[in-house]
Protein backbone atom coordinates (compact mmCIF):
# COMPACT_ATOMS: atom_id res chain seq x y z
CA UNK A 1 0.00 0.00 0.00
CA UNK A 2 2.72 2.26 0.71
CA UNK A 3 4.09 1.96 -2.95
CA UNK A 4 0.74 3.09 -4.12
CA UNK A 5 0.56 5.83 -1.79
CA UNK A 6 4.02 7.78 -2.67
CA UNK A 7 2.76 7.13 -6.34
CA UNK A 8 -0.33 9.47 -5.52
CA UNK A 9 2.06 11.60 -4.34
CA UNK A 10 4.23 11.56 -6.59
CA UNK A 11 2.02 12.37 -9.39
CA UNK A 12 -0.35 15.04 -7.46
CA UNK A 13 3.17 17.00 -7.19
CA UNK A 14 4.09 16.68 -10.45
CA UNK A 15 0.42 17.67 -11.66
CA UNK A 16 1.06 20.43 -9.59
CA UNK A 17 4.26 21.82 -10.79
CA UNK A 18 3.22 20.82 -14.01
CA UNK A 19 0.16 23.27 -13.85
CA UNK A 20 2.62 26.11 -13.02
CA UNK A 21 5.05 25.35 -15.87
CA UNK A 22 1.74 25.07 -18.12
CA UNK A 23 0.88 29.00 -16.80
CA UNK A 24 3.86 29.93 -18.07
CA UNK A 25 4.22 27.56 -21.35
CA UNK A 26 0.70 29.32 -22.42
CA UNK A 27 2.32 32.88 -21.47
CA UNK A 28 5.12 32.51 -24.12
CA UNK A 29 2.50 31.20 -26.56
CA UNK A 30 0.97 33.96 -26.63
CA UNK A 31 3.15 36.31 -27.47
CA UNK A 32 4.61 34.02 -30.22
CA UNK A 33 1.40 33.66 -32.21
CA UNK A 34 1.05 36.77 -31.95
CA UNK A 35 4.42 38.30 -32.84
CA UNK A 36 6.06 35.68 -33.66
CA UNK A 37 9.04 35.70 -31.46
CA UNK A 38 9.90 34.04 -28.27
CA UNK A 39 9.68 36.74 -25.21
CA UNK A 40 12.32 36.12 -22.58
CA UNK A 41 11.11 38.70 -20.13
CA UNK A 42 8.12 35.98 -19.15
CA UNK A 43 10.65 34.38 -17.09
CA UNK A 44 10.38 37.73 -14.73
CA UNK A 45 6.85 38.33 -15.14
CA UNK A 46 7.13 35.13 -13.18
CA UNK A 47 9.83 36.56 -10.40
CA UNK A 48 7.41 40.08 -10.41
CA UNK A 49 4.28 38.43 -9.73
CA UNK A 50 5.98 37.23 -6.29
CA UNK A 51 7.28 40.28 -5.87
CA UNK A 52 4.34 42.41 -6.04
CA UNK A 53 2.45 39.85 -3.71
CA UNK A 54 5.14 39.89 -1.44
CA UNK A 55 4.98 43.88 -1.21
CA UNK A 56 0.41 43.92 -1.20
CA UNK A 57 0.82 41.57 2.10
CA UNK A 58 3.80 42.89 4.12
CA UNK A 59 4.17 46.56 2.40
CA UNK A 60 0.75 47.68 2.39
CA UNK A 61 -0.79 45.46 4.88
CA UNK A 62 -3.60 44.09 2.54
CA UNK A 63 -5.34 40.74 3.13
CA UNK A 64 -4.18 38.02 0.61
CA UNK A 65 -7.85 38.14 -0.97
CA UNK A 66 -7.03 41.57 -2.58
CA UNK A 67 -3.39 41.45 -2.82
CA UNK A 68 -2.97 38.64 -4.97
CA UNK A 69 -5.21 40.07 -7.61
CA UNK A 70 -3.51 43.37 -7.63
CA UNK A 71 -0.06 41.42 -7.91
CA UNK A 72 -1.63 39.85 -10.88
CA UNK A 73 -2.44 43.25 -12.69
CA UNK A 74 0.38 45.04 -11.87
CA UNK A 75 2.36 42.49 -14.23
CA UNK A 76 0.39 42.91 -16.59
CA UNK A 77 1.06 46.24 -16.66
CA UNK A 78 4.45 45.34 -16.87
CA UNK A 79 3.38 43.33 -19.52
CA UNK A 80 2.07 46.78 -21.53
CA UNK A 81 5.15 48.82 -20.94
CA UNK A 82 7.62 46.10 -22.42
CA UNK A 83 5.39 46.36 -25.24
CA UNK A 84 5.14 49.59 -25.55
CA UNK A 85 8.66 50.79 -24.50
CA UNK A 86 10.79 48.11 -25.31
CA UNK A 87 9.09 46.53 -28.52
CA UNK A 88 7.08 48.85 -30.23
CA UNK A 89 10.14 51.04 -30.60
CA UNK A 90 12.09 48.88 -32.26
CA UNK A 91 12.78 49.99 -35.97
CA UNK A 92 13.74 46.27 -36.14
CA UNK A 93 10.74 43.78 -37.74
CA UNK A 94 13.72 40.94 -37.87
CA UNK A 95 12.43 38.34 -35.11
CA UNK A 96 15.93 37.64 -34.27
CA UNK A 97 16.42 41.40 -32.98
CA UNK A 98 13.29 41.43 -31.64
CA UNK A 99 14.16 38.28 -29.68
CA UNK A 100 17.61 39.49 -28.45
CA UNK A 101 15.86 42.65 -27.26
CA UNK A 102 13.81 40.78 -24.80
CA UNK A 103 16.39 39.29 -23.62
CA UNK A 104 18.17 42.45 -22.55
CA UNK A 105 14.71 44.07 -20.99
CA UNK A 106 14.87 40.53 -19.09
CA UNK A 107 18.46 41.90 -17.46
CA UNK A 108 17.13 45.15 -16.97
CA UNK A 109 13.71 44.04 -15.27
CA UNK A 110 15.91 41.55 -12.83
CA UNK A 111 18.23 44.57 -12.40
CA UNK A 112 15.34 46.86 -10.82
CA UNK A 113 14.05 43.83 -9.19
CA UNK A 114 17.01 43.76 -7.27
CA UNK A 115 17.44 47.14 -6.43
CA UNK A 116 13.68 47.29 -5.69
CA UNK A 117 13.45 44.44 -3.46
CA UNK A 118 17.18 43.32 -2.86
CA UNK A 119 18.97 39.84 -3.22
CA UNK A 120 18.30 38.30 0.04
CA UNK A 121 15.25 35.26 -0.06
CA UNK A 122 11.77 35.85 0.99
CA UNK A 123 8.54 34.13 2.35
CA UNK A 124 4.94 34.64 1.49
CA UNK A 125 2.00 32.94 3.76
CA UNK A 126 0.41 30.29 1.74
CA UNK A 127 -3.18 31.16 -0.49
CA UNK A 128 -5.40 28.61 1.95
CA UNK A 129 -5.05 26.92 4.95
CA UNK A 130 -1.72 24.69 4.72
CA UNK A 131 -3.19 21.59 6.61
CA UNK A 132 -2.99 18.54 4.46
CA UNK A 133 -5.47 16.14 3.94
CA UNK A 134 -5.58 12.73 2.99
CA UNK A 135 -6.42 11.00 -0.51
CA UNK A 136 -6.31 7.15 -0.29
CA UNK A 137 -3.21 7.28 1.88
CA UNK A 138 -1.60 10.39 0.18
CA UNK A 139 -1.05 13.62 2.05
CA UNK A 140 -2.43 16.45 -0.47
CA UNK A 141 -1.78 20.52 0.82
CA UNK A 142 -4.69 22.58 -0.35
CA UNK A 143 -2.13 25.23 -1.35
CA UNK A 144 -1.85 22.36 -4.41
CA UNK A 145 -5.68 21.77 -4.80
CA UNK A 146 -6.08 25.90 -5.07
CA UNK A 147 -3.06 25.71 -7.98
CA UNK A 148 -4.65 23.25 -10.04
CA UNK A 149 -8.53 24.98 -9.51
CA UNK A 150 -7.05 28.29 -10.62
CA UNK A 151 -5.08 26.66 -13.38
CA UNK A 152 -7.94 25.09 -15.06
CA UNK A 153 -10.59 28.31 -14.29
CA UNK A 154 -7.96 30.22 -16.18
CA UNK A 155 -7.63 27.68 -19.27
CA UNK A 156 -11.21 27.57 -19.57
CA UNK A 157 -11.71 31.37 -19.46
CA UNK A 158 -8.45 31.39 -22.09
CA UNK A 159 -11.06 29.36 -24.02
CA UNK A 160 -14.10 31.60 -23.95
CA UNK A 161 -11.47 34.41 -24.31
CA UNK A 162 -10.32 33.11 -27.50
CA UNK A 163 -13.40 32.09 -29.40
CA UNK A 164 -16.16 34.01 -27.82
CA UNK A 165 -14.08 38.03 -27.19
CA UNK A 166 -13.24 40.19 -29.83
CA UNK A 167 -10.21 40.86 -28.54
CA UNK A 168 -9.76 36.92 -28.74
CA UNK A 169 -10.76 36.48 -32.17
CA UNK A 170 -8.68 39.36 -32.94
CA UNK A 171 -5.23 37.85 -31.42
CA UNK A 172 -6.46 34.86 -33.61
CA UNK A 173 -6.81 36.80 -36.81
CA UNK A 174 -3.30 38.77 -35.96
CA UNK A 175 -1.61 35.21 -35.54
CA UNK A 176 -3.00 33.90 -38.59
CA UNK A 177 -2.37 36.30 -41.16
CA UNK A 178 -1.32 39.92 -40.00
CA UNK A 179 -1.15 41.96 -42.72
CA UNK A 180 -5.25 40.36 -43.79
CA UNK A 181 -5.39 41.40 -40.45
CA UNK A 182 -4.84 45.03 -41.00
CA UNK A 183 -6.34 45.17 -43.99
CA UNK A 184 -9.99 44.45 -42.71
CA UNK A 185 -9.16 47.54 -40.02
CA UNK A 186 -7.71 45.22 -37.17
CA UNK A 187 -5.89 47.33 -34.97
CA UNK A 188 -2.56 45.50 -34.81
CA UNK A 189 -0.61 47.63 -32.34
CA UNK A 190 -3.21 46.82 -29.87
CA UNK A 191 -3.56 43.65 -30.19
CA UNK A 192 0.13 43.18 -29.85
CA UNK A 193 0.04 45.13 -26.53
CA UNK A 194 -2.61 42.59 -25.57
CA UNK A 195 -1.03 39.90 -25.72
CA UNK A 196 2.13 41.04 -23.55
CA UNK A 197 -0.68 42.39 -21.36
CA UNK A 198 -1.76 38.47 -21.16
CA UNK A 199 1.47 36.60 -20.86
CA UNK A 200 2.31 39.28 -17.96
CA UNK A 201 -1.10 37.97 -16.43
CA UNK A 202 -0.41 34.21 -16.89
CA UNK A 203 3.49 34.68 -15.50
CA UNK A 204 2.54 37.03 -12.49
CA UNK A 205 0.04 34.20 -12.36
CA UNK A 206 2.17 31.48 -11.90
CA UNK A 207 4.29 33.88 -9.96
CA UNK A 208 1.77 34.61 -7.26
CA UNK A 209 0.63 30.81 -7.00
CA UNK A 210 4.40 28.83 -6.71
CA UNK A 211 5.41 31.66 -4.55
CA UNK A 212 4.12 30.69 -1.09
CA UNK A 213 5.50 26.94 -1.66
CA UNK A 214 8.69 27.86 -2.43
CA UNK A 215 11.06 30.59 -1.26
CA UNK A 216 11.15 34.19 -3.41
CA UNK A 217 13.56 36.01 -5.27
CA UNK A 218 14.27 38.78 -8.00
CA UNK A 219 15.65 35.40 -10.04
CA UNK A 220 13.39 32.84 -9.13
CA UNK A 221 11.33 33.65 -12.09
CA UNK A 222 14.41 32.08 -14.18
CA UNK A 223 14.60 28.42 -13.75
CA UNK A 224 10.84 28.39 -13.21
CA UNK A 225 10.45 30.02 -17.14
CA UNK A 226 13.08 28.06 -18.66
CA UNK A 227 10.92 25.15 -17.56
CA UNK A 228 7.64 26.86 -19.05
CA UNK A 229 9.38 27.35 -22.01
CA UNK A 230 11.08 23.66 -22.50
CA UNK A 231 6.90 22.38 -21.61
CA UNK A 232 6.03 25.10 -24.65
CA UNK A 233 8.82 23.19 -26.96
CA UNK A 234 7.61 19.46 -25.66
CA UNK A 235 3.98 20.55 -26.29
CA UNK A 236 4.39 21.80 -29.49
CA UNK A 237 5.94 25.83 -29.55
CA UNK A 238 2.48 27.77 -30.01
CA UNK A 239 0.20 25.21 -29.54
CA UNK A 240 -2.31 26.16 -26.74
CA UNK A 241 -3.13 22.16 -25.95
CA UNK A 242 0.71 21.22 -26.46
CA UNK A 243 1.87 23.85 -23.86
CA UNK A 244 -0.37 21.93 -21.05
CA UNK A 245 -0.05 18.91 -22.27
CA UNK A 246 3.81 19.83 -22.04
CA UNK A 247 3.92 21.72 -18.57
CA UNK A 248 2.18 18.69 -16.92
CA UNK A 249 4.19 15.82 -18.68
CA UNK A 250 7.39 17.94 -17.41
CA UNK A 251 6.06 18.51 -14.07
CA UNK A 252 5.22 14.79 -13.93
CA UNK A 253 8.95 13.45 -15.04
CA UNK A 254 10.80 15.94 -12.80
CA UNK A 255 8.11 14.14 -9.66
CA UNK A 256 8.43 10.44 -10.22
CA UNK A 257 12.05 10.99 -11.46
CA UNK A 258 12.52 12.35 -7.95
CA UNK A 259 10.66 10.16 -6.30
CA UNK A 260 12.55 7.09 -8.15
CA UNK A 261 15.98 8.23 -8.83
CA UNK A 262 17.19 11.35 -7.04
CA UNK A 263 16.29 14.75 -6.85
CA UNK A 264 19.63 16.06 -7.87
CA UNK A 265 18.72 14.97 -11.36
CA UNK A 266 15.30 15.48 -11.70
CA UNK A 267 15.86 18.53 -13.77
CA UNK A 268 18.15 16.73 -15.74
CA UNK A 269 15.81 13.79 -16.44
CA UNK A 270 13.13 16.53 -18.01
CA UNK A 271 15.14 17.61 -20.25
CA UNK A 272 17.04 14.73 -21.72
CA UNK A 273 13.20 13.75 -22.15
CA UNK A 274 12.44 16.70 -23.80
CA UNK A 275 15.76 16.36 -26.17
CA UNK A 276 14.98 12.36 -27.39
CA UNK A 277 11.18 13.75 -27.88
CA UNK A 278 12.89 16.91 -30.16
CA UNK A 279 15.16 14.31 -31.52
CA UNK A 280 11.82 11.97 -33.02
CA UNK A 281 9.27 14.70 -33.57
CA UNK A 282 10.93 17.67 -33.38
CA UNK A 283 7.83 19.76 -33.90
CA UNK A 284 6.69 18.58 -30.54
CA UNK A 285 3.78 16.38 -28.99
CA UNK A 286 1.41 18.55 -30.71
CA UNK A 287 3.07 20.81 -32.75
CA UNK A 288 1.77 21.52 -36.52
Amino acid sequence: MGGFQDLLQFIFAGITNGAIYALIALGFCVVHNTIGIVNFAQVDFVSLGGMFLFSGLFWSGLPMVVALPLAVGAVVAVGIAVERLGIRPSRSQNHLVLIFLTIGISIVLRGIMKLVWGKNRMAVPPLVDDIPFRIAGAAILPQAVAILMITALVIVLLVFFFHRTRLGLAMRAVASNQTAAMVVGIPVGRVKAASFALAGGLGGLAGVLITPITTLSYDVGVLLGLKGFAAAILGGFGSFPGAILGGVGLGLLESLSAGYWSSDYKDVAAFVVLLLVLFIRPKGLMGK
